[in-house]
């Protein structure tokens, strides 16, 4: 019970977060196994719990939702709430022991996604042209990813936009990303609660925390700098990868 006020404020938090750039997952995660919960079952609680967080932004960024490289929403939301229902299957498929080795890779990959992503879909066009017809299987791909584990696939979506559609305004792709990481999670979600994966105290802690910081984290991106807040991911993600590594040694 001691452990319920921190989870409850790293949930406020993480929603704010997921909200302005991403990576919320970052926060609840490393709290939730902090708090005891195995690996699986603690990503399996962290996003249930960010849930309603991202759902409270969509809601907040309902007025500017639009769809990306010429494919709505009502398009790319079911593809990836498939994405997400997949990658929520594999999760719980895989061993505990197997996991525990994989997610400081995975943690590796999110850190290098917030601090090298964006500009990197950006690079990647001078060189590469790739129709944007693709994108609703890229789309897919990366919500497997999202249900899976989850950091940093706002940012990853983004890029991966960025890549296909000549579109570099990362502000203005915010709604579309919240929007669809949510759609992602919410197959996710399904999934967990169905399978019994979710240890409702904790989650239960963060989640209401989270719909508050989700919506305020909404009307924060309008004043807030970009750069500062992408500068803070990326020192905040370095430091959690590097924990658990550290932790696996």
């Amino acid at each position: 019970m001691t452990d319920l006020p921190l989870l409850a404020a790293a949930g406020l938090f993480a929603g704010a977060m997921n909200a302005v750039a991403g990576g919320g997952s970052f926060v609840t995660f490393p709290a939730m196994v902090f708090a005891g919960l195995p690996p699986v079952i603690a990503n399996a609680s962290s996003t249930v719990a960010l849930f309603p967080g991202t759902i409270a932004s969509s809601f907040a960024y309902r007025r500017e939702l639009a769809g990306i490289g010429g494919f709505r929403l009502t398009v790319l939301a079911p593809i990836s709430i498939a994405g997400g229902l997949a990658g929520a299957i594999l999760l719980l498929a895989t061993p505990e022991h197997l996991f525990d080795v994989v997610i400081p890779w995975l943690l590796l990959l999110a850190t290098l996604t917030f601090g090298f992503g964006a500009r990197a879909g950006i690079a990647l066009r001078r060189v590469i042209r790739i129709r944007s017809g693709a994108l609703p299987v890229v789309q897919f791909v990366i919500s497997i990813y999202g249900g899976y584990f989850g950091g940093a696939v706002g940012l990853m979506m983004m890029a991966a936009w960025s890549l296909l559609t000549a579109d570099d305004d990362f502000k203005s792709m915010a709604p579309a990303r919240v929007l669809l990481t949510s759609a992602t999670n919410s197959g996710a979600v399904l999934w967990f609660i169905a399978a019994g994966a979710v240890r409702w105290p904790e989650t239960l802690a963060m989640l209401g925390a989270s719909v508050i910081g989700g919506y305020l984290g909404a009307r924060l991106t309008r004043v807030l700098s970009a750069h500062f807040v992408r500068r803070f991911v990326v020192v905040l993600t370095a430091f959690v990868t590097l924990v658990f590594y550290l932790r696996m040694i």
